[in-house]
């Protein structure tokens, strides 16, 4: 049976023999593979190997540490530090990849990571740098959450190469850069860990998505599929550079009820291709999958991203918000050159439309929201009329410039001329082994045949929704 490799998270089941077999003898010798078995989770179809160490060999490198870190016990907790970027460097210098090292102890602890550079016009004192729980120190470091210099979220691997004809700019040859790295501690043990050890080495991205609320996300229990879509229109790419920029690599990200993320390229109203497509998506390995080639995205073009949740292991409705009980919806992706004219595109049901659905004028906020929707009762058929609402209501859309902030309202998601299925097509063989083999130019024919036995030798499992 033909089992077809999904874009996203796949399992791997594998067994392996130390000899090459030969499918151009009359019989095949199959050999046990005693203990060369295993399993893997991996990207297959958007996987970049782990580099060797000899890679960075004689590389200049920065840190950026926690050292004999607590962690409180709480269940969720946000953490931010803010560092200087060496003063060693004289002149500007690209990072060439970043590793993230953690304490072995404390993986668990870890949800993931963002790594933003501050603005320029921040003032910031060398002696004082903000270090605490991130809602007591963000009120006035707005911009030091704004431009997304990395991420890494659970599962990942632990080393990210960039690609060669575009680092990262830690340095500058004018002044000194600042970096703030926001962390997501998992600890629903609520256990007190007073020496949580983390290093982010870097050797010499945008966001499209929902908001974390419950105006963004609210996902009924018992649901086997529920889709919420966003939309990110042309207007909010017009400052990118005439040229265009590159995009090189995609990190898709929801919590717990996720099972798949995928982005759009919206071109002339027009879906030119998927940015990335993760069909199949395992909250417990979250990759940043490198493109096989890099895609352009020029002035004028607009993405649609959704995500689709599973929710029949849920008897109570699903918010969106921080902790990995709630959920997320975003796509991260790595370009460059940097334009600094969009960091994030973001969007939120509209106030008008929670008015409307709930039969008031008053002014609507999150606690007020959150209350209400944890008293509906749920059926199959609420559920439905639940998703007509999302797929229906007007939404609020928030572009992150950088420097400031800009706020659009969109009545519905557009309708745009959707992509082409292609049907995958199971090619029939036409040759048997013997004849094949038996060809002038047999070795190659042997060689090729033996890469489809491997190939099928292989079993793949994977998650689907």
């Amino acid at each position: 049976m033909d089992v077809p490799i999904k874009l996203g998270t796949n399992i791997l089941i594998f067994a392996y023999d130390l000899d090459d077999i030969d499918p151009c003898q009359s019989k095949l010798d199959i050999k046990y593979h005693d203990d060369r078995r295993g399993t893997r989770i991996l990207p297959l179809r958007s996987y970049a190997d782990q580099p060797t160490d000899e890679m960075f060999v004689g590389l200049d490198f920065v840190d950026f540490r926690f050292d004999n870190h607590a962690v409180p016990s709480a269940d969720t907790t946000y953490y931010c530090k803010v560092f200087k970027s060496p003063s060693r460097f004289l002149t500007k210098r690209h990072a060439i990849a970043h590793k993230v090292l953690i304490d072995s102890r404390n993986t668990n602890l870890l949800h993931h990571l963002d790594l933003f550079e501050c603005s320029s016009k921040d003032v910031l004192d060398d002696a004082n740098l903000p270090d605490g729980i991130c809602d007591d120190i963000l009120t006035g470091m707005r911009m030091c959450s704004s431009n997304v210099a990395t991420s890494w979220a659970i599962g990942a691997d632990s080393t990210t190469v960039y690609p060669e004809e575009a680092g990262y700019a830690v340095t500058s040859a004018i002044s000194n850069k600042y970096f703030m790295i926001k962390i997501h501690y998992d600890n629903p043990r609520l256990t007190s860990i007073q020496a949580f050890d983390f290093i982010l080495a870097m050797n010499f991205d945008n966001m499209i998505g929902t908001l974390s609320s419950p105006e963004s996300l609210a996902i009924p229990p018992n649901a086997e599929q529920f889709i919420v879509d966003s939309y990110c229109p042309p207007e909010a790419t017009h400052n990118l550079p005439a040229s265009g920029i590159n995009i090189v690599s995609a990190l898709p990200h929801t919590h717990l009820q996720g099972i798949s993320v995928w982005t759009k390229l919206i071109r002339n109203n027009t879906a030119v291709q998927y940015l990335f497509n993760a069909e199949a998506f395992d909250f417990n390995h979250q990759f940043a999958n490198r493109l096989p080639t890099p895609i352009k995205i020029y002035p004028g073009d607009a993405f649609a991203t959704r995500c689709i949740y599973s929710t029949k292991n849920k008897n109570d409705i699903t918010l969106g918000g921080k902790r990995t009980i709630d959920e997320m919806c975003s796509h991260t992706f790595s370009y460059y050159p940097i334009a600094e004219s969009l960091t994030a595109c973001m969007t939120a049901i509209d106030q008008t439309a929670w008015q409307t659905i709930m039969k008031t004028s008053l002014p609507i906020d999150n606690v007020k929201l959150e209350q209400w929707l944890h008293n509906l009762t749920w059926t199959s058929n609420s559920v439905a009329q639940w998703q007509e609402f999302y797929n229906e209501a007007q939404r609020f859309i928030m572009y992150d410039r950088g420097s400031y902030m800009e706020f659009n309202v969109l009545p519905t998601i557009p309708k745009y001329e959707d992509l082409q299925i292609e049907p995958c097509n199971r090619k029939e063989i036409q040759h048997s082994n013997d004849q094949l083999c038996h060809e002038s130019n047999d070795s190659v024919a042997c060689q090729n045949t033996l890469f489809l036995f491997a190939f099928i030798f292989f079993v793949f499992k994977i998650i689907f929704p």
